[in-house]
């Protein structure tokens, strides 16, 4: 970013005293930023002596780039700097542009470099496991099983580090979301493991309890290959993975290709949309061939489907009709027919998702009771056999729907993470269910047995885990589909007509036209860096549950989809929506000085007044930013200078944001020093599912490993071996 600021610093005749100081600022940032940097890259290279030589060397042509730059700019002792024989960015422009390309490229050497090391760290971390479960498999002492699974335990928790920070560093969604469902499996299957084996070892003759030893084994192998296959960015033997098409992403390309007729009628040719059309129709066969989709989704989605092959006929006919001849007329009649294609396809989408959706909502709520389970427990410890049987019958049918459940889900996710996720679900239930069936078996057999009832009791647990988490996806997929989320990090508090401002109606609401799109991009430009540094802020509290970094969190991702606005991009396409988030934003601002209120009766007495002053200020700031969001205006001059005077606001209230963060944490780190009246939330949380109230996104879902469940069954170990 600074970088950038200098190279497209333009060369002016009067230079000022204060730009003159501004760009000596800038230099002198990027050096110490580049020393920081340089730094910590050093400290790799010692602890790593196989790429030290390499990284050394990046480091000196990174510190040595950042030198020159700083002397370059080095400009604020000059009153005339163009007379004086000391060079400088005015006298050498291209010794600044030499300068941050060798810095560039030897920061990016640097990156790559310390990449590969994490890379390596991870791969030689699962080697480990792996060598250790190969020891776990084979032991037949339960004195030596549990002084191994004391060593897996540790080099799980290792493992569970690594993988964790590298999940939250991947930049793409997709195997970021493979990455938590890997995770999540390693997790669960981590307590499997420990009762499986022990159950074992305690049954050494039972088929079923190997069974179930064995299948435990194999899943978590499967996961660790599937976490290096992202690190590493491969697949074994060099294959391609071929994702399953869902009818969401495959209606959303239909009708992009459609809608790109309109300017251009040559760019695709009849078959090709014909062809892809085909493939959407297939794929409902999935929702009408399907035993538990209803007499009435299935009609509607078989009526849906014939009418869009007649709707895409129509538009075949009247395109070629173009193609030869472009009157008003024919375009017109184009105009039609793409509409009337685009509306049947979203007809089909709105009713496949109601299929999907309605029978997920009816499968969970049936399930919640988990009579088949708690049957299942009882008539194992009765060493009912017989009764074992029917109701692993029960189960069996159960797992199919789930699973049927999960592949209709997956159609209508409207997200590749959310997609991931259910795909994720489908592998559980499938896997899950004989496990149980195989742990009430070896009950069933051992009536007795303490051991192999726990062991039962664990992969129920992890069977009603995976029904609370399909409730979870379910309100994610509706959320989707409602609106309510979609682009990372925007807040979507859209406008409903006549819903949430009176005069909403009688508006008509207008789009920022490019010319005054160019005058307001700079502003909108400082309130993108703004959202960055509240980000960045709010990253470095502790705890990410405080109300004060909630409240921040929210402001930020609204000031950035009004940045987006500016940008003619984002969820806010019209005046209207960019006036309402305003208010909404205040609102939020409103909540955070409430917070700040509710801090302060925390803090000491010497920092209080400053504390409750900067809370009037941002209450000051949020009414005056409500009063002008909700001002009625008439006429293109009269909207665009309301529309520049929320954003302006906006960033007014994100810089006094910029400064509250950093006062607050350091208050907070100043009492903990002290008294310790304030209670920090605990870092690692073993159920974040079900208490935290915004959590429900798979990647804040999966974001925890359990490591502390992994640390407790390393320490219950102890209390294992004495028994």
């Amino acid at each position: 970013s600074q970088i950038t600021t200098l190279i497209n610093h333009k060369d002016k005749p009067k230079r000022s005293d204060k730009t003159l100081q501004a760009i000596q600022r800038v230099g002198q940032a990027v050096n110490l930023a580049v020393g920081r940097f340089v730094t910590v890259g050093e400290a790799i290279a010692n602890e790593n002596h196989e790429l030290k030589e390499e990284m050394n060397v990046a480091c000196i042509e990174a510190r040595r780039a950042g030198e020159t730059i700083a002397q370059l700019t080095d400009v604020a002792s000059l009153d005339h700097p163009e007379s004086d024989s000391h060079i400088t960015i005015f006298t050498d422009k291209t010794g600044v542009v030499k300068a941050a390309r060798l810095l560039l490229s030897s920061v990016t050497k640097v990156l790559v470099l310390a990449d590969r090391i994490v890379i390596k760290q991870i791969i030689t971390s699962r080697n480990k496991v792996l060598a250790t479960m190969e020891q776990l498999e084979k032991v037949n002492s339960f004195q030596e099983f549990v002084q191994i699974f004391s060593q897996f335990g540790n080099e799980m928790v290792e493992f569970a580090h690594l993988t964790g920070d590298r999940q939250n560093d991947l930049k793409d969604e997709k195997k970021k979301a493979r990455m938590a469902a890997s995770r999540a499996v390693l997790e669960k299957c981590t307590m499997m493991l420990l009762t499986a084996s022990k159950t074992c070892l305690r049954h050494p003759d039972c088929e079923s309890a190997r069974i179930n030893k064995d299948g435990v084994f194999h899943r978590m192998r499967l996961a660790l290959e599937q976490v290096i296959e992202i690190v590493t960015d491969s697949r074994p033997n060099g294959e391609n993975e071929m994702a399953p098409i869902s009818i969401y992403s495959a209606i959303k390309e239909f009708k992009n290709k459609v809608e790109g007729l309109r300017e251009n009628l040559y760019f695709l040719s009849k078959e090709n949309l014909s062809t892809m059309l085909e493939v959407i129709l297939e794929h409902t066969e999935d929702f009408t061939d399907s035993a538990y989709t209803s007499h009435e989704h299935r009609e509607h989605i078989l009526e849906l489907s014939k009418q869009a092959k007649m709707e895409l006929e129509q538009l075949v006919s009247v395109w070629m009709q173009a193609q030869n001849q472009k009157t008003k007329d024919l375009m017109e009649d184009l105009e039609v027919a793409i509409l009337k294609t685009c509306q049947c396809m979203n007809e089909l989408k709105r009713e496949v998702h109601s299929a999907a959706t309605s029978l997920a909502a009816d499968l969970l709520k049936y399930h919640t009771d988990h009579m088949v389970l708690k049957a299942l427990k009882i008539t194992g410890v009765e060493g009912n056999l017989e009764a074992v049987a029917e109701y692993t019958c029960k189960l069996s049918e159960q797992k199919e729907q789930l699973v049927e459940m999960c592949r209709l889900l997956r159609h209508v996710s409207g997200t590749e993470p959310l997609e991931i996720t259910c795909i994720h679900a489908e592998d559980t239930f499938q896997v899950t269910g004989p496990q149980i069936i195989s742990a009430a078996e070896t009950l069933a057999l051992h009536p007795s047995s303490k051991i192999a009832k726990e062991n039962l009791e664990v992969f129920c647990e992890a069977w009603e885990s995976q029904l609370t988490d399909m409730s979870m996806l379910l309100r994610e997929i509706n959320d989707v589909f409602e609106g309510r989320r979609g682009e990372k990090r925007v807040y979507l508090s859209l406008p409903r007509p006549g819903k949430h401002n009176a005069n909403l109606k009688a508006l008509k609401p207008v789009k920022l036209d490019t010319e005054e799109q160019a005058k307001i991009a700079k502003l909108g430009l400082e309130l993108h860096l703004l959202t960055s540094d509240v980000d960045s802020e709010t990253e470095k509290w502790e705890d990410q549950e405080n109300e004060i970094v909630q409240h921040g969190q929210g402001m930020s991702s609204m000031a950035y989809s009004m940045y987006l606005f500016t940008r003619g991009e984002g969820l806010l396409k019209t005046t209207q929506d960019l006036f309402h988030q305003a208010e909404i934003f205040a609102a939020e601002g409103t909540k955070l000085a409430s917070a700040l209120h509710a801090f302060s009766d925390q803090v000491h007495n010497d920092d209080k007044p400053l504390l409750l002053l900067e809370a009037e200020k941002l209450i000051s700031m949020c009414k005056q930013l409500q009063i002008t969001a909700k001002t009625s205006v008439q006429g293109k001059s009269a909207t665009f200078t309301k529309v520049d005077a929320c954003i302006l606001k906006t960033r007014n209230m994100m810089t006094l944001l910029c400064q509250l963060l950093p006062l607050c944490s350091k208050l907070l780190r100043k009492n903990k020093a002290g008294n310790g009246c304030l209670k920090a939330a605990p870092p690692w949380r073993e159920d974040r599912i079900q208490t935290g109230t915004n959590t429900h996104t798979p990647e804040r879902r999966a974001e925890t490993f359990g490591i502390k469940s992994l640390e407790n069954h390393v320490t219950n170990m102890t209390f294992l071996e004495s028994k």
